[in-house]
């Protein structure tokens, strides 16, 4: 068995409204009124009211802009090297953040997620000097797999918990994706642009509860919906990472989502109607309804999703375990025993899932 017993989460403190962002994107992208005003009802109709960047120059003046060129076309555009030294001077703060006041006693295993950005040596080591962990921990890097990356490193510390008794696992996710903004008209750019942000959390998993707030990983399924593999992608370019997200990914997953989560129920013996709290990667507001109207739940039932949204905008591999935070903390003597449905998307089209208990 393995619990997670505590999560820290973090933000940069760069926030900005939804209708900033879209001013900046149509600025940049030298938008007609016309498409300036599409642009706008596009970023209305995500339920973002707000996203957290560690660029400030999202809500600046083109003569102030700290990272990009002061220029209305952002020309010379940067390039990957420049962003991921922005990456190199951000991440292991934000995480910092994330795992301040996180009981790091007897840690002995650390995992890092991360897709927005690959240095070397890396976040890792930077988490094993700045927390003073020992030198020998155990480490795992799990990089470049997009929205569904936390789930992986949960499914590693839970493996890990089920082969050391003793186990405590760190795990610490961060993604700064405002650094891969693409100065592109194409919808799905458009579309990514409109929906991603950054921020951080930390997860320890243990292999007992060493209090009853906790949340019992019971059991993972993950599948590939493979005729989606070109909808959902991530790649590197030579002026930062691009996000292809095209409208086609909902409807995917509308129509695979059932046979995944029978499949996760049969394996832990669970009935659909056990299942009392959802935990559901916000991807977007298409991809929330798609799941919602697939699973027959209510925007209630998925309400810590939609508020992780409406609150930060989607953080990829980070999001997830912002969603699970809002869950561990409503975990009682009352709900004790309760099932938790977690879910999460990504590239190939990847979709993880994963069936918790709360309490002990």
């Amino acid at each position: 068995m393995s619990y997670i017993t505590a999560i820290g989460t973090a933000v940069p403190s760069n926030r900005f409204t939804q209708l900033e962002i879209a001013d900046f994107m149509a600025r940049s992208l030298e938008l007609d009124e016309s498409e300036k005003r599409k642009l706008i009802a596009l970023y209305r109709s995500t339920k973002i009211q707000y996203r957290h960047s560690v660029l400030p120059d999202y809500g600046l003046a083109v003569d102030a802009y700290q990272f990009y060129p002061r220029s209305q076309n952002l020309e010379p555009f940067p390039s990957v090297a420049q962003r991921m030294e922005v990456y190199k001077q951000t991440a292991l703060p934000l995480c910092l953040e994330a795992v301040k006041g996180l009981p790091l006693d007897g840690v002995t295993h650390l995992i890092t997620v991360s897709c927005t950005g690959m240095y070397a040596p890396g976040l890792d080591i930077e988490l094993v000097q700045a927390l003073n962990l020992s030198g020998n921990i155990r480490r795992t890097a799990i990089n470049f797999m997009g929205c569904y990356g936390a789930f992986n490193g949960l499914k590693v510390a839970n493996d890990i918990c089920l082969a050391h008794p003793t186990a405590k696992v760190l795990l610490v996710s961060v993604e700064l994706c405002t650094l891969h903004f693409q100065k592109k008209k194409d919808l799905d750019f458009l579309l990514s642009n409109a929906l991603f942000s950054d921020g951080a959390a930390a997860v320890i998993i243990e292999s007992h509860a060493s209090h009853s707030k906790v949340l019992k990983l019971e059991s993972f399924f993950c599948d590939l919906f493979t005729e989606g593999r070109s909808d959902m992608a991530w790649h590197i370019a030579d002026f930062g990472f691009e996000m292809t997200l095209t409208s086609y990914v909902p409807q995917l997953i509308k129509k695979g989502i059932n046979l995944l989560v029978e499949n996760l129920l049969q394996s832990n013996g669970t009935r659909r109607d056990e299942i009392k709290y959802y935990a559901i990667h916000p991807g977007g507001r298409a991809i929330l309804e798609s799941v919602e109207l697939a699973l027959g739940i209510s925007t209630t039932d998925n309400q810590y999703a939609y508020e992780v949204l409406r609150d930060y905008g989607n953080m990829s591999s980070t999001t997830i375990i912002f969603v699970l935070k809002k869950v561990l903390e409503l975990v009682s003597d009352e709900n004790n025993g309760c099932k938790v449905l977690s879910c999460a998307f990504g590239p190939g089209l990847t979709v993880e899932s994963l069936i918790a208990k709360m309490g002990v």
